[in-house]
């Protein structure tokens, strides 16, 4: 019973280096507000995800992107209000968390769950 389990958890969760479908990546991201770095440690940006497939990404304090995410053919890609033309990466899940390959070569690491949400003002307060 006990090896049952263990098998019925470890086919669950997906392995660590493991690169991510569409239930893996929303299992891991639904609900989070995430931080992204280079792999030099320069911050990228944050990036929160809704239950529902909805993203909102912020690559500077206090601007926001608002879309979408979908998996096509094994990569996980964005969509953005202000941007449609899809965003596609490469998506494993390793012991530090995400890694992301984008379709165009940069490579982005999870540097951390962000403790609050991301701080989004109205379009009116943009101008």
């Amino acid at each position: 019973m006990i090896k049952a389990l263990i098998l019925a958890l470890t086919l669950a969760t997906p392995a660590l280096g493991q690169v991510l479908d569409g239930d893996g990546f929303d299992t891991y991201v639904s609900g989070k507000t995430l931080t992204f770095a280079q792999p030099d440690g320069t911050p990228f940006g944050a990036e929160a995800y809704g239950n529902d497939r909805s993203v909102t990404w912020s690559s500077t304090q206090s601007l926001c992107q608002t879309g979408r995410w979908f998996d096509r053919g094994g990569l996980i890609c964005f969509t953005y209000d202000t941007d449609p033309k899809p965003k596609c990466w490469t998506v494993t899940r390793t012991e530090r968390g995400l890694r992301a390959q984008s379709t165009t070569g940069t490579v982005l690491l999870e540097a951390s769950e962000a403790p609050v949400p991301l701080v989004c003002p109205g379009p009116e307060l943009l101008s």
